[in-house]
């Protein structure tokens, strides 16, 4: 039996997702039953759309759900409607200041826009890009951020708060709604994540639509990773949220990676191997550490879900390994025991367990994968 099967069960483990109505972006479900989506944004320059066009590439072979690209420009959405061609997942058309921006995204196919109430100018600006996507089937995302608040709302609460973002959310939901448009999510992120969380649970409870969840402007890969993990965690963990963007300056697949991460922790999403792995100690039988590297770096082609453990020495490695469908324990004399579905199997020589262990992840992923297929194939 896996991990997943052991803990699926576990009445602990349980997270209560809080009933939204579900929306399209593209073929892409958000929201409902749908599974949590994960996003990220390109940061080439669109008008390079070739450049953009490859990053985008890169964004869905990490798995990548839903990609946003910004649109500061006239350039920019000329360049669009090419990299929606190429692109192999949903498109999100990132808009700001310039509403017209909006309009000649969705006429170039784009998913979804992003508006910014904060700066997308007045009503009649905000009626234009409804009906633009009204017209060519996109759905809208409301984007309010600490940051960029509306000036009135500033001068009523006396900065940026979480009561001040919810009421900016709910405000321009009721113009999308007013004009009968009903397809749209909504995002309240700051860089502080207390004040994330608390807006977000806010607007949980005052309106069904899809939430968008992330901390903004989180910071470094490190730094970042810790401050989303903390905020989107915790939102998840309460059952808020239906897609996730990791906000990282770094690597924008680096954004993928730790948002799969995220889910995988909360038994929410399962993608690639889960290691467990011990921190080591001075009874490890060989170098955890390294071989964790490595195996992170071998591994990384592999999407199907499956848990390995590696573990230094025989305290907690069979136990460890009981939960996981692949395993090793360190042992002595240059050697550790290789535990196949929980089960102990053979013993294999510390310096060949590395490709010994990658064989056998590779061959386990490939009989998933046939099971999988088998189990959708028409009978």
């Amino acid at each position: 039996m896996t991990a997943e099967a052991h803990t699926s069960v576990r009445p602990w483990r349980a997270i209560h997702r809080r009933p939204s109505r579900k929306i399209r972006v593209g073929n892409v479900e958000v929201g409902g039953d749908a599974p949590i989506t994960v996003q990220s944004m390109t940061n080439t320059l669109t008008a390079d759309a070739q450049a953009t066009i490859n990053q985008v590439r890169e964004l869905a072979e990490a798995g990548c759900d839903i990609v946003r690209v910004s649109c500061p420009d006239e350039d920019s959405t000329a360049a669009f409607k090419a990299i929606v061609k190429a692109a192999s997942v949903p498109l999100v058309a990132d808009i700001h200041f310039h509403y017209k921006r909006g309009i000649e995204a969705a006429q170039a196919g784009a998913a979804c826009l992003r508006i910014n109430p904060g700066n997308i100018g007045n009503a009649s600006r905000v009626h234009d890009v409804i009906q633009a996507a009204r017209d060519h089937g996109c759905s809208m995302r409301i984007g309010v951020n600490a940051g960029s608040l509306e000036r009135d709302l500033l001068e009523q609460y006396g900065e940026p708060c979480p009561e001040a973002m919810v009421e900016s959310a709910l405000r321009h939901a009721r113009i999308l709604q007013d004009h009968d448009f009903h397809e749209f999510k909504i995002s309240v992120k700051a860089s502080d994540p207390f004040m994330t969380v608390a807006a977000y649970q806010q607007l949980a409870e005052a309106i069904d639509c899809p939430l968008h969840l992330g901390v903004t402007e989180a910071g470094a890969l490190r730094t970042g990773t810790v401050k989303s993990s903390i905020g989107i965690g915790a939102m998840l963990w309460a059952g808020i949220g239906d897609t996730i963007r990791v906000s990282l300056a770094a690597d924008p697949v680096e954004e993928v990676k730790v948002g799969f991460d995220i889910l995988k922790s909360l038994g929410l999403r399962h993608r690639g191997v889960n290691i467990i792995a011990c921190p080591s100690c001075a009874r490890q039988g060989f170098n955890v550490i390294k071989t964790v590297e490595a195996l992170e770096l071998r591994l990384a082609h592999i999407s199907t879900s499956l848990s390995l453990s590696i573990i230094g020495c025989v305290v907690n490695g069979p136990g460890e390994a009981l939960m996981t469908d692949i395993g090793f324990t360190g042992g002595g004399k240059g050697a550790g025991m290789v535990y196949l579905a929980g089960k102990a199997h053979h013993k294999m020589d510390n310096d060949q367990m590395v490709d010994h262990i990658v064989e056998l992840v590779e061959a386990k992923a490939a009989e998933l994968d046939a099971a999988t297929v088998s189990s959708l194939s028409p009978r």
